[in-house]
């Protein structure tokens, strides 16, 4: 592949990345502002959404190193796109549940995302992109971890609140 089509395909995929961290945080703001029985969980969210924040300025930074910039359309139909999953779990009984299922997911996407990002950096010799790309892939990882660590003890959780009546959607 020639250099100009693998620094195509790194800037395609910065935007990409880009857009997908906007989406992320138009998931994750709504679901932290309807937490109220997980304080765990909104802990948690909170700080990813700061991480998040420094996501996209790293990616940003990587985009403006290249002399490129972020695609807009892309970040708002991704932030709408988000936005709208986030609203269709709202409606759900089991929603702390469904979010997690989500959001485990989404981070796994993430983390997919940011490691092939590193093998195309890799390729087109954009060393100096690795590292906010590794710190990047490093967060996404660590709350897929921490859902998947979490996530019996959050459902069993839900299953008490709802044994006991209270409301246990969020």
């Amino acid at each position: 592949m020639a250099e100009n089509e693998i620094r195509d395909v790194f800037v395609v995929g910065l935007r990409n990345a880009h857009a997908m961290e906007n989406q992320a945080l138009s998931i994750m703001k709504p679901q932290l502002k309807r937490i109220e029985n997980y304080p765990e969980v909104a802990e948690k969210l909170d700080r990813h959404i700061r991480e998040t924040d420094g996501q996209i300025v790293r990616l940003e930074e990587i985009l403006d190193g290249l002399g490129e910039d972020k695609s807009t359309l892309k970040d708002m139909a991704l932030s709408v796109a988000g936005s709208v999953a986030a609203l269709g779990h709202a409606a759900a009984g089991d929603e702390i549940l469904k979010n997690a299922f989500a959001n485990f997911a989404f981070e796994n996407y993430e983390a997919a995302a940011y490691k092939s990002l590193l093998a195309v950096a890799e390729a087109g010799g954009y060393g100096a992109a690795t590292s906010g790309l590794q710190a990047n892939l490093a967060e996404e990882l660590a709350m897929a971890e921490w859902i998947n660590g979490n996530l019996v003890a959050l459902t069993t959780k839900f299953l008490s609140l709802r044994q006991l009546g209270e409301t246990a959607k969020v």
